[in-house]
């Protein structure tokens, strides 16, 4: 793998970050946003603008524009939407009088205000997904706290207040991305530093995908028809897996010099609009399933 792209992953920033060192703009306008790092990447529900966490708020890009989202600055780590709200965890903002960690916090309003859902004060999860349809949530605690007893793949199907530990059997590797499927809770996907794992049975028991390569980021499509998944053999791959025939088919991706894909997102109101973003900070759009991309931010740079 690429001397830089190795760097990131095995510095313990796992999945990078997209995030925000903002000029300063009012919130909600356009301005000069520059994407430092790639914490996570979704569409709001009503897919009119893609949404990028960061340590300093939500980047957004709407309607051919990026700016600074409404909300508090706080420095968002794992992220996850689904059809009706959005979960993260991370830091809060300075001087918030906030406890940091914020363990499990949840938006129902597109990450303007937050709720506090559980772990608050201990766990911080980089690693965070959650079902769009169910809004189960599945994390990758790195450190024993009240909850979860030991380190390990947990989820909850009730907004934090009870975990279950799944036994991850067979699951090996650097774990650096989670996804759950859509419309059912039970079946999550992993990408780890041996390759790509599937289960069907809550993270009890993972089967591989695809190995020979390292995992990088995991993302079912809104109707549960696929599995999309991004690897880097010393080439970034990103390849999507039928799941009811198993076919595998590999996806076009746009000139990446050094870089891989960190994360695919789907807009739920155009569901041929696909965007993805990358460990060097550059994100893409395609409006027709990932047969072409359209740059809309370059290393940082909002286009």
């Amino acid at each position: 793998m690429h001397t830089r792209i190795r760097l990131i992953l095995l510095s313990g920033m796992l999945l990078a970050s997209l995030a925000g060192a903002h000029h300063e703009t009012p919130s909600g306008h356009a301005g000069a946003v520059t994407l430092t790092h790639v914490h996570g990447l979704a569409y709001s529900a009503d897919g009119k603008q893609l949404m990028v966490p960061s340590h300093h708020g939500l980047a957004v890009y709407r309607e051919g524009k990026w700016s600074k989202a409404p909300g508090p600055m706080h420095d968002y780590m794992g992220y996850a939407a689904t059809k009706t709200r959005i979960y993260s965890s991370g830091h809060p903002v300075q001087d918030s009088g906030l406890k940091n960690p914020f363990g499990l916090i949840r938006s129902k309003d597109g990450g303007v205000t937050w709720d506090k859902l559980a772990l608050e004060g201990e766990s911080d999860f980089h690693l965070l997904a959650a079902s769009w349809n169910m809004n189960a949530v599945y994390v990758w605690n790195s450190e024993r706290n009240s909850r979860m007893p030991s380190p390990g793949l947990y989820f909850t199907l009730n907004e934090g207040f009870m975990w279950q530990r799944a036994a991850a059997k067979g699951l090996t590797g650097k774990p650096r991305a989670l996804a759950v499927h859509p419309g059912d809770a039970k079946i999550v996907a992993a990408a780890t530093s041996s390759g790509i794992y599937v289960s069907q049975n809550s993270g009890d028991s993972f089967e591989p995908l695809a190995r020979g390569a390292e995992g990088l980021a995991v993302f079912f499509d809104l109707n549960g028809n696929h599995l999309w998944h991004s690897t880097y053999d010393g080439n970034p791959r990103l390849a999507r897996l039928e799941l009811r025939s198993g076919a595998t088919a590999a996806v076009a991706l746009p000139p990446l010099k050094d870089d891989a894909v960190a994360y695919v997102a789907q807009n739920p109101a155009n569901p041929n609009e696909y965007a993805i973003a990358t460990f060097e900070r550059s994100a893409f759009v395609s409006k027709d399933a990932g047969k072409t991309w359209k740059r809309i931010a370059d290393r940082g740079s909002g286009k």
